[in-house]
C-alpha cells in the first residue's frame, strides 16, 4: 500500500512561472484527478513528479522522495502514460509493452515477462494487435499502448496526462474502468490530468483543481464542482446537474470580459 505526499511543488521556466507550491496527498487505491484550464499547470505538474521537470520541494512515496531515486528506481515504482504516444517507435504493440518489464528484469526477457505482457494485452483487449507495428495505429490505439506498457512495469504510483484525449467514447469508458479496478485491486495511487470534468467526477477519488498554477481547491467533484467554481476558475457559466450519482458540468457561455471603459 502505496502513500503520495506531493510538498510545495514548484518549478518555473526562464521566462515563466508555471507551478507555486502545489501541495497534495494520495493514499492507497486512490486516483486523484488534476484539472484546470489550459496553462493551469496540468502537463507540468506530472513532468515535475515524474521529473523529467527538476521542480523545488519534495513528492514522497512512503516517505522516499522520489527527486532523488535513480532512473531504475523511479521506474520500478512510477508508470507514466503521455498525452501523446510516440509516434517514432519501430516495434510492434507486444514489443513495446515488453519494453515497461525493463526495470524488472533490464535487457533479459524471462517467460514471466511475456506471461504479463500477453495478460496485460487479454485485459486492455488489445490482444489482436500485438504483432502489428505500433508506427501503424490510430492515435487512440497508441495510448492504449502506451497504458499497457505503464501496466506492465508494475508500478505503486501511476501518472496518466490526458490518457482519454485521443480515445472515442466507448475506448475512453474502458480504459478508465480498467484503470480504476487496477488501482484499487493493487492499492496503487494514481493522478489523472484531465480536460474532461465529467470523465474526473466519474473516476476520481478526489480533485485537485488548479489555476495559475498554484491549487485553487481541493476535495471530492461533488464539493467542487459547482456553478460558482466553474466560473471563477475557468470564466464560464454552467449548470451542475447529478448523473448517475456524480456532478455533471453542462457548460452554457463563456463570461465576456468587460472593457476598462465599460468598467468605469
Amino acid at each position: 500500500m502505496v502513500k503520495v505526499d506531493i510538498n510545495q511543488v514548484s518549478f518555473s521556466y526562464p521566462s515563466a512561472d508555471v507551478l507555486h507550491d502545489v501541495t497534495f496527498q494520495i493514499g492507497p487505491g486512490e486516483i486523484t484527478g488534476i484539472v484546470g484550464p489550459n496553462g493551469s499547470g496540468k502537463s507540468t505538474l506530472i513532468k515535475c513528479i515524474d521529473t523529467i521537470l527538476k521542480p523545488k520541494g519534495s513528492i514522497l512515496l512512503d516517505g522516499r522522495n522520489v527527486l532523488k531515486m535513480d532512473s531504475v528506481e523511479r521506474a520500478r515504482n512510477i508508470g507514466l502514460v503521455h498525452q501523446h504516444g510516440s509516434s517514432a517507435m519501430n516495434s510492434t504493440v507486444f514489443e513495446t509493452v515488453l519494453m515497461g518489464r525493463r526495470p524488472h528484469s533490464a535487457w533479459r526477457i524471462r517467460d514471466e515477462d511475456i506471461d504479463k505482457v500477453a495478460e496485460t494485452l487479454e485485459c486492455l483487449g488489445i490482444k489482436d494487435m500485438a504483432m502489428r507495428d505500433f508506427s501503424s495505429l490510430s492515435g487512440g490505439q497508441k495510448q492504449i499502448t502506451m497504458l499497457a506498457r505503464a501496466i506492465c512495469q508494475e508500478p505503486e504510483f501511476l501518472l496518466l496526462d490526458e490518457p482519454t484525449s485521443a480515445l472515442d467514447i466507448k475506448n475512453q469508458l474502458e480504459v478508465l474502468d480498467i484503470l480504476r479496478t487496477l488501482v484499487k485491486k493493487q492499492s496503487m495511487a494514481a493522478i489523472i490530468a484531465i480536460h474532461d470534468l465529467n470523465l474526473g467526477a466519474r473516476y476520481a477519488d478526489s480533485i485537485v483543481m488548479l489555476r495559475e498554477g498554484m491549487v485553487f481547491s481541493t476535495g471530492k467533484a461533488d464539493e467542487l464542482y459547482t456553478p460558482e467554481m466553474i466560473e471563477e476558475v475557468y470564466g464560464v457559466k454552467a449548470v451542475v446537474l447529478e448523473v448517475l450519482g456524480k456532478p455533471h458540468v453542462v457548460p452554457v457561455s463563456p463570461i465576456k470580459k468587460e472593457s476598462s471603459d465599460q468598467a468605469e
